[in-house]
């Protein structure tokens, strides 16, 4: 009986020993190391988000874990192309969509679009039409392909296939819009804004937009307090009951990183999945395709001899002979019809090839730069207005776009913030970057031309002159109220190469087994489209480079 009672007592003990010691630590937490103030206090000042455990995977992505690799041509360069050597990158960990935009998600987004800015309004016709993707991309001269044309986009047989007939352009805007929905379930989930706001009290007037949320949070849904307050979440109050923390700021950690497309060196990094090669801090030899070996059928007993991959077999071949040895498409597939690489990603090799972030250039300049390496980089900041607050588009400040297909597109949505140039202010004794667009840095601008000393140097940029790229003639004629569409029509032009040219990686359902390397790289211009290009979005890492909890893999 004495034993049970000291049992007893000693459990309690060790129960109010926890307890002190949780106290201990979660009040720990709440003070700053430095000062020994508190952080969080319940009467006000500095708040902060000191529970955060890490970053939450993206729906639809999955987790890269970063590191060092080999970018460019491991395996013999038949065509001699030149423009994909070996070069050592390191890629921070990041996120990548598990399979390329579907038909279906990019239906969705251009319904919000249709209900937010009613084509028939003469106002928003431009956005809707913007965004739409070319169908006309599948028609060819000598084909029969209107079935496709008519149905690939829109029918649910193809709900779940990777879109086509989007730009570069076009895909970056879908990925800022699924940016802000994402942000947008995050903060209605947490309590901040009202719930299914988005269905209840969306129109053109009144939009969400993380950046606005952020900057000038009175100005998301056009100053709708009803929205802006009516969460379900418990108002915190001041030590004078003045409320406080009204507006989730990034310090809460609920704002998720924006989606964007990923970089060529992401990309290629992301396909070849090299970890299943890796052993210990060696990689085992080199891959030729997402999946191990030199092969693209399988050599694995159960499906031995199926393709691993949706490409063009040989001249006439698309798929294989029916009933066997087929990849199951003759043209786009399903997406995951294919098994994964090793990071979980499907369609890394085939079926689309896809737009990624960067510029080309022939030449990968990895003497600049051999971390997270990105050709691309415009920097922006935000528009002030004359009394210093930031200036947030509205529906009679939209600014459309005519590329140079002749294409007409908003540079700016209603409720998103004004963006412009950083200038001497930002630049000034910088040695990072001296002024905004960085596209041709090294390699296209006037510094790294052979004219930099002559007349010519005293142009801003140079790039046309350098690589002599055709310049076509869009403009809109308002005494005929139509577009004007001039041809260069010079003889002398040696390249395609210029600052809209956009990378895009891995082989598609047109393309030869050649194509499917993920160091293969090919550009095409950044306002067109075609019938074999699609996309995935990626999303940063924030915070530690593996996720807690993750295995170390040999």
């Amino acid at each position: 009986m004495k034993r049970v009672s000291n049992l007893k007592f000693l459990l309690a003990l060790l129960i109010c020993t926890s307890i002190v010691s949780c106290k201990r630590n979660s009040n720990s937490s709440n003070v700053d190391s430095a000062t020994g103030w508190k952080i969080n206090d319940k009467n006000g000042g500095f708040q902060y988000n000191t529970n955060y455990k890490e970053q939450e995977t993206p729906p639809g992505t999955a987790f890269i874990e970063g590191g060092t690799f080999t970018m460019g041509k491991v395996q013999d360069d038949p065509m001699h192309d030149w423009n994909n050597t070996p070069n050592q990158q390191h890629i921070q960990s990041f996120y990548m969509d598990e399979s390329e935009v579907t038909n279906l998600n990019y239906l969705f987004y251009l319904d919000y679009l249709k209900n937010v800015y009613p084509p028939e309004d003469p106002n928003y016709a431009l956005i809707y039409k913007g965004a739409l993707p070319d169908t006309l991309v599948w028609r060819n001269r000598l084909g029969y392909n209107e079935m496709m044309t008519e149905n690939y986009l829109r029918h649910p047989g193809y709900a779940n296939y990777p879109v086509v007939g989007v730009s570069w352009i076009q895909a970056v805007e879908y990925a800022n819009w699924r940016s802000n929905r994402v942000a947008e379930m995050s903060l209605q989930e947490a309590g901040y804004i009202k719930r299914d706001a988005h269905l209840t009290d969306l129109s053109a007037e009144s939009t969400f937009d993380v950046d606005t949320y952020i900057n000038a949070p009175t100005q998301t849904y056009g100053g709708n307090s009803d929205v802006l307050e009516g969460g379900k979440r418990r108002q915190q109050t001041d030590a004078d009951g003045n409320p406080i923390n009204v507006y989730a700021k990034r310090e809460t950690g609920l704002i998720p990183v924006k989606f964007r497309l990923p970089t060529e060196a992401e990309w290629e990094y992301a396909a070849l999945g090299l970890s299943e090669l890796r052993e210990y801090n060696v990689y085992r030899g080199r891959k030729k395709y997402p999946w191990d070996g030199q092969y693209t059928r399988s050599g694995k007993r159960v499906n031995r001899g199926d393709q691993l991959a949706n490409f063009k077999q040989g001249k006439g071949d698309y798929g294989g002979i029916a009933g066997w040895s087929d990849d199951g498409a003759d043209i786009t597939a399903e997406v995951k019809s294919y098994e994964p690489n090793d990071f979980g990603l499907y369609d890394m090799a085939g079926n689309v090839a896809e737009w990624v972030a960067d510029v080309y250039r022939p030449i990968v300049d990895d003497e600049f730069n051999d971390f997270n390496y990105y050709r691309g980089n415009v920097y922006t900041k935000t528009a002030l207005n004359e009394d210093g607050t930031v200036k947030v588009v509205t529906i009679n400040e939209i600014v459309y776009d005519t590329l140079a297909n002749g294409k007409i597109i908003a540079r700016d949505l209603p409720g998103e913030l004004a963006r412009v140039p950083v200038d001497d202010e930002d630049t000034y004794l910088r040695t990072q970057f001296d002024k905004s667009d960085n596209r041709n840095f090294r390699d296209g601008d006037k510094r790294s031309s052979r004219y930099y000393r002559d007349n010519f140097a005293s142009e801003e940029n140079v790039t046309n002159k350098m690589y002599n790229s055709p310049k076509h003639k869009v403009e809109f004629d308002s005494a005929k109220g139509k577009l004007t569409r001039e041809y260069d029509k010079s003889n002398s032009r040696t390249s395609l190469i210029n600052d809209e040219v956009r990378v895009f990686k891995g082989g598609s359902w047109r393309d030869r087994a050649y194509w499917i390397d993920p160091a293969q790289r090919r550009y095409f211009p950044q306002d067109m489209a075609t019938d074999y290009i699609g996309f995935r979005c990626a999303v940063s890492r924030v915070g530690s480079k593996s996720q807690k909890g993750g295995k170390r893999r040999n």
